[in-house]
């Protein structure tokens, strides 16, 4: 028995130093990939010394000679600390994902072939100007050379992942910097979901009231009424099977509800206290670790320029120089149309179009999947955009026999001179300078807030379709692809997108919101991303005669929820203090338990509060109750809390208390009724989920900022070192927005907001700050890894200077790069 205990201990004490040796064989592997920010690198070709300066936030403030040498100092130093993300945009936009991550991301790889952003890309590149051409390739020979110093001197490949995933890495080129500028316009794209949404939902609800209840318009002039979709694409299947695979992480196909967002406003010197123009931004897309942005400092011979850019494109996105700041935020232009193609019944590669049956323009594709046979696609286009599978967000639901779907669509411009117009933004002076920089903008459209020394102005870039007045749907639904009134005209003159100079009450800004009320087709869109923020917005900006940086980072910050404010009120008001009181441990207890939190809670979406928590699950559970009868399995695609339709049926208008009634029920309820059957389900799943103790609820618990590695994050213990997970105030209708997954057993996890916030005061420059929501890294080793997260979550910032003495003075290494001999 001794033996045999001798022995196991023995090799219990083999294992764990085999553990150990190989931790630390794996760990000396992935810090290999570090980069030295201290160094001198000689690179070939270079004709001047460039100077990477990383301050104590490892923002590097880069100087060249030459502007060609800045922005290779950029890809260098994005490649530095970005070269996984940028590898994986790379890959995403190519439809090439399921060569390194196999079967599980075929469906995506699919999908972005038929959309060919990198062909177009491709395509896009020699119609830009030669100073941006110039740009491309000195920054595509930045990251080249990072590529060439990582495989000369075994740098574990230049990331964690590269170990894992082993897979080859071709040199950067400039079309792929292109490619995921289009990537980005796909992230944020909206109105397809939506198109599609609207189509689905009116083949169950052909009541143009109760279809506006559910999908209403932003307030203000009403849209003249629309053709049911069944009498613009007949025989459309009135139900259809949910067809929309589960999104793996990588996928850059957002539903609706995930659309681009952003807040930003402006103000002039009449409203200022210190004299000068003041600008906040802050642009929301999916969280994820690292972050999209990446903060850098540029010194270009046109003047110094720093804010946030994206790791893969040689520009400053949304920032400052000298003399103008700039913002963006989603325009929620109507961009896209869907359309319905007739196959010809005789030959199924042909489409109908107004001069008869056409070819389809098609190509075959082969994509290679690792552990798998290669899969062999075909792409067809017509002349409305690329056929698109009925998987693609259900589109199969709307579609007849015999047709396939397309989109029509301003990203998929093979002359595309967004990039062009962001270095003309780069060197603009003045608020004018910045406009017409913004008209070679074309995809995805953005309203851009500028500052200049004494001027503020907002101007939506982007190119807007010209469609005929005569459209069957006016661009709200899909409809027949060769009905000439229903196919694009072109495009609109820059001078027709909407632009706001130096308004008389020296206050701008935009939450998404509805900025214009034209009449089509002249209009920018019926839909639009926010009805809700910008009514909090308002009443900060007009709360004050004038406005300081601290007022607006206040407003950044700010966690009061209007929506709460507004519709607690309705759908309370019979339920407010009534009743006998009731038993502990009772549902009626507990009902009057939140309903006495919720009278004297303030509508804070304060993380440390119960009463967020029991106002969203009362709410989502309300709606859930309102339209599951009516809508049956499409209800599962209202996701989120929808406050206008909220508002219309407790406010009956137009007759949509009708929601209230449960149509498979002999009883007729009433929302009264409603609201106290949703307000005990959502105690219910409450007590099931978080406890019984109402008073001892935490919003933050349920609503964690889930800033998760997209591969790495389901990664049994290894995920506990690469996501960053932080309890968060907000909410999906506050100005500090955490929108809400809406989905699965967390569905108040926070999973869309501010990667980046800015805040610039033109009369002090240097005293602007600004934070990202993780950090500069995307090394899960790195120090910078997540150095910003909490910073980001306390409401903190970092200084924002062009200072190149402070520059210095706070550096934690320079990397030089030389000319070789």
């Amino acid at each position: 028995m001794a033996v045999i205990f001798r022995w196991m201990v023995r090799l219990t004490a083999l294992l764990i130093i085999l553990t150990v040796l190989a931790v630390s064989l794996v760990y000396w592997l992935a810090s290999r990939s570090l980069p030295d920010y201290t160094d001198t690198v000689e690179v070939p070709g270079l004709s001047a010394p460039v100077e990477i300066v990383r301050d104590n936030a490892n923002v590097p403030h880069i100087f060249g000679s030459s502007d060609a040498d800045v922005f290779f100092g950029l890809g260098f130093a994005h490649a530095q600390d970005r070269m996984w993300q940028m590898i994986t945009l790379r890959r995403t936009a190519q439809g090439r994902l399921s060569e390194v991550f196999g079967a599980r991301t075929l469906e995506i790889d699919k999908l972005l072939r038929r959309f060919d952003l990198h062909g177009l890309a491709r395509q896009s590149v020699d119609t830009l100007d030669a100073k941006t051409q110039n740009a491309l390739r000195a920054y595509a020979a930045g990251v080249n050379t990072r590529l060439d110093q990582i495989n000369s001197e075994a740098l574990g490949r230049g990331a964690p992942e590269m170990l894992l995933f082993n897979a080859p890495m071709a040199p950067w080129r400039p079309a792929d910097s292109l490619a995921i500028v289009k990537l980005m316009g796909l992230q944020l794209s909206g109105h397809l979901d939506a198109e599609v949404i609207r189509a689905r939902t009116s083949l169950i609800l052909p009541d143009p009231d109760r279809l506006m209840d559910i999908l209403p318009d932003a307030p203000g002039s009403g849209v003249a009424a629309l053709p049911e979709y069944a009498q613009i694409v007949p025989d459309s299947p009135r139900y259809a099977e949910n067809t929309m695979p589960t999104q793996h992480a990588l996928s850059p196909f957002k539903r609706l509800p995930f659309a681009g967002a952003s807040n930003a406003w402006a103000a002039a010197p009449t409203r200022s206290a210190s004299g000068g123009t003041l600008m906040a931004n802050d642009p929301h897309l999916g969280f994820t670790a690292p972050a999209i942005w990446y903060l850098a400092r540029l010194e270009l011979e046109s003047g110094g320029v720093i804010g946030a850019s994206i790791p893969g494109l040689p520009a400053i996105m949304t920032g400052r120089s000298e003399k103008l700041g700039w913002g963006l935020t989603s325009a929620y232009l109507d961009d896209q149309d869907v359309y319905i193609e007739e196959l010809n019944p005789d030959d199924p590669e042909e489409y109908r179009t107004p001069e008869g049956f056409k070819k389809f323009r098609s190509r075959a594709t082969i994509i290679t999947v690792k552990d798998a046979d290669p899969v062999t696609v075909t792409l067809r286009w017509t002349d409305n955009g690329p056929v698109l599978p009925g998987s693609h967000y259900n589109l199969s639901s709307i579609t007849p026999q015999g047709h396939v779907t397309t989109v029509n669509w301003t990203v998929l411009s093979a002359q595309d001179t967004s990039l062009s117009a962001a270095m003309a933004l780069m060197e603009a002076k003045s608020v004018e300078e910045g406009i017409a920089a913004g008209e070679k903008y074309i995809a995805p459209a953005q309203n851009l807030t500028l500052v200049d020394t004494s001027t503020i102005a907002m101007k939506m870039i982007g190119a807007m379709p010209r469609r005929d007045a005569n459209h069957q749907s006016k661009g709200r639904l899909p409809t027949p692809g060769w009905i000439p009134e229903n196919r694009w005209q072109g495009m609109m003159p820059y001078t027709a997108n909407p632009e706001f100079v130096a308004p008389a009450g020296g206050i701008l800004g935009n939450t998404n919101n509805k900025t214009v009320d034209r009449p089509f087709p002249n209009h920018v869109s019926y839909l639009w991303g926010d009805t809700q923020r910008v009514q909090r917005w308002q009443r900060l900006m007009q709360a004050r005669e004038v406005h300081t940086r601290d007022s607006f980072i206040e407003a950044q910050q700010d966690t009061v929820s209007f929506t709460a404010r507004s519709l607690l009120p309705l759908i309370g008001a019979e339920l407010w203090f009534t009743g006998e009181a009731a038993p502990d441990g009772t549902p009626e207890r507990q009902r009057q338990r939140a309903l006495t939190l919720l009278a004297g809670w303030s509508g804070e979406m304060n993380e440390h509060l119960p009463e967020p928590l029991i106002y969203a699950a009362w709410l989502r559970s309300l709606q859930a109750r309102l339209i599951q009868d009516e809508l049956g399995p499409l209800a599962q695609e209202f996701t989120h809390v929808q406050p206008l339709f909220i508002e219309r049926v407790f406010r009956d208008v137009n007759g949509a208390a009708t929601w209230c009634d449960v149509l498979q029920s002999a009883p007729n309820e009433t929302c009264s009724d409603m609201a106290r059957l949703a307000l005990d389900d959502a105690l219910l799943w409450i007590n099931e989920t978080w406890g019984t103790n109402l008073e001892s609820l935490r919003w933050g618990d349920a609503h964690q900022a889930t800033h998760d590695h997209q591969i790495l994050g389901e990664v049994p213990v290894l995920r506990y070192f690469v996501n960053i997970r932080q309890s968060t105030s907000g909410g999906d209708n506050t100005l500090l927005r955490g929108r809400t997954k809406g989905s699965g057993p967390d569905p108040f996890f926070n999973v869309h907001g501010a990667g980046y916030r800015g805040v610039y005061d033109f009369a002090d420059p240097d005293s602007s700050v600004f934070v990202i929501s993780t950090g500069q890294s995307g090394h899960f080793l790195s120090r910078h890894y997540d150095d910003m997260a909490q910073l980001w979550r306390r409401g903190e910032y970092i200084p924002m200077s062009l200072d190149t003495d402070l520059a210095r003075a706070a550096a934690t290494g320079i990397t030089m790069l030389m000319p070789a001999d």
